[in-house]
């Protein structure tokens, strides 16, 4: 998949940085949640290291025409807006039921207070929405990438 027109500055400007040249790792442009306020806020979470995974439903990527994340891919998160805050790497992808998710996992995706009842709740209403959206029923054995990542290029703040 190539990297959107409008994100090419942002991604040579990571290549540039750190050497990479590499382009086959692109993976895809990650808009964390669903509405602006949730986007905005989980990213935050990204760019402080508290939110060092996440979770995808399987079929949400078949829809897409996407294959699942796997190690090594490179993300590039954005804000709701669309502006490029930074380039993460997939670590890790377990595919697992929802009913399955670990608290580990929870505690590293690093939502709320990191707990597994506060993933499970919050995880719960995310994943009925967009089962509504696609006309689909939300099971609670629907098979889920649970993927870790970590930050690898953070761009310095501009100053004026």
């Amino acid at each position: 998949m190539p990297v959107p027109p409008h994100l090419l500055p942002f991604w040579n400007e990571f290549l540039l940085a750190t050497g990479t040249a590499d382009h086959g790792r692109y993976y895809d442009v990650c808009i964390f949640g669903d509405s602006e306020e949730l986007a905005d806020e989980l990213a935050d979470l990204v760019l402080r290291g508290i939110k060092r995974a996440t979770a995808g439903s399987l079929w949400s990527y078949e829809d897409q025409g996407i294959r699942p994340p796997r190690p090594g891919d490179l993300s590039i998160v954005t804000a709701w807006s669309g502006q490029p805050l930074c380039i993460i790497e997939t670590q890790a992808v377990d595919v697992v039921p929802y009913n399955e998710v670990t608290a580990e996992f929870a505690a590293v995706e690093g939502e709320g207070d990191g707990s597994l009842a506060y993933w499970l709740e919050g995880h719960r209403r995310y994943f009925e929405q967009e089962c509504a959206r696609a006309g689909r029923q939300f099971d609670e054995r629907m098979l889920l990438a649970c993927e870790k990542f970590k930050v690898i290029y953070q761009p310095q703040p501009r100053t004026a």
